[in-house]
Formats: C-alpha cells, structure tokens, sequence
C-alpha cells in the first residue's frame, strides 16, 4: 500500500462549508451510482454529505495516514452509513478486477501533477454507463498563494478539462458554480495573499456568497464560476 502526507491543513476549515457542499450536492447528485469510489477522501466531509445510505458500496480511499484514521474513526463511530469503508492508497493500487458505478474526485484533481493519466486509470475501474466525477477549482487567472501553498499543480477551464478526457468516456455534464466566488478569489489574489483563508471568511462566504452565487449561476447558464463540475460517462 502506498502512502502520502498531506501538506494542507485547509480541510478543517473548507469541512464548515455546508452550503457549498449542499450545492455542489445538488448537482451531481443524479450521477452517483450505487458502487461508489472517493478518491482523495480527507477527513471524510464530502462523504458525509454525499454519502446517503442508499449505496450499496462507499470506499474512502485516501493515500494519507493520519487522514484515513480519521475516516475509520468517524466509521467506527457511526457518522457515515454502514456502506462506508475506508482504504490507504491510490487508484493504481486497486485491484485490476474491481469496478465501480461512479468514481469522484472532488477538490482532488488538481493536485496530481499527471492529472489525464489519472483519469485514465480511473476509467478502467468504472462500469459500462459508470461515472468519473471531477470537482476542482476554475480558470488559471485566480491561482493564488493559496493554490500554491496547499500543492494545486493548476485551476481548470472547459477547455483544458475537456482536453483530459479518457479514451473510453464522453462528457455528459460540465458547469461551473460559484460566479462571484470569482471576486472573493481575486481579492485574495491581487490584495490578501493569504495562503489559507480563515475560518471566518470560509464562513461568509459560505453563509452569504454562496446562496447568491447560486441565483446568479443559473443566470449566467453555468457558464462561469469559481469551481467547474466535470461529469464523464464511460461508453466502452
């Protein structure tokens, strides 16, 4: 089993962010499968959220000790349904055979350096009609300190995620969220540079940016935001 530590300490803070994650919930919520794997797992908060109970399979799968302890805790205590399980590594430690309906990385793609191989490897583990979920965040003009503090290697753009898509899949979704996100990530930028945000901006921008920007969004078609949801469909 491979491991891997995590250089950040932003999950605990980004974990608050229910409304965003209720959101970004909403959207994909059509595309999760009954075999789900998470790959890049952290402390567990996305799969609180998006976990529901009604799979059949949820793997955690997380290449960071401490992180993935954590996961197993929250499991052995009973915070996410009995389908959860967790495991150390990466997808190229899972066996060949296995399979899933939906495989998510969410706010994880961005930090592997070879990102398109990723993908690929990830659409070998998927079922025929299956889906490869990517959240990440958007347009290589708000790459901040902070992006480069907690190891994005790049913010993605319709066009380069597009351009990483795996030999066997199709797009079947591709948005963005969060418009004026956008403005609260410039400012960080050009006038904060802070390499994490505190917990009380998260909190803001939570509590008041975030259910504006969801007005907005629909406004502009999904067309422009501050993350981009990527949704493949694997054909053969």
């Amino acid at each position: 089993m491979s491991e891997q530590a995590y250089i950040g300490k932003e999950l605990e803070i980004f974990a608050k962010a229910l409304r965003w994650k209720a959101y970004f919930k909403s959207e994909i919520d059509a595309c999760i499968g009954k075999r789900v794997l998470e790959v890049g797992a952290g402390l567990g908060a996305n799969t609180g959220i998006l976990c529901d109970g009604s799979q059949t399979e949820w793997v955690c799968l997380e290449p960071d000790a401490e992180l993935l302890g954590t996961i197993r805790s929250k499991i052995e205590r009973g915070e996410f349904p009995r389908c959860c399980t967790a495991r150390g590594g990466f997808v190229s430690d899972l066996p060949a055979e296995e399979s899933f309906d939906t495989i998510l990385y969410m706010d994880v793609l961005e930090h592997i350096e070879k990102d398109w191989l990723e993908l690929e490897n990830a659409c070998k583990h998927l079922t025929i009609g299956g889906k490869l979920i990517v959240l990440s965040p958007a347009h290589n003009f708000l790459y901040s300190p902070f992006d480069k503090s907690i190891g994005h290697y790049r913010r993605y753009a319709n066009k380069s995620i597009s351009a990483i898509t795996p030999a066997d899949c199709r797009i079947v979704k591709l948005i963005q969220l969060d418009l004026l996100g956008i403005f609260t990530s410039l400012a960080n930028r050009f006038f904060l540079r802070q390499p994490i945000p505190s917990e009380k901006q998260i909190l803001f921008w939570d509590r008041n940016i975030v259910p504006i920007s969801k007005f907005f969004d629909r406004f502009a078609g999904y067309r422009f935001g501050r993350s981009i949801i990527c949704v493949w469909e694997r054909v053969r």
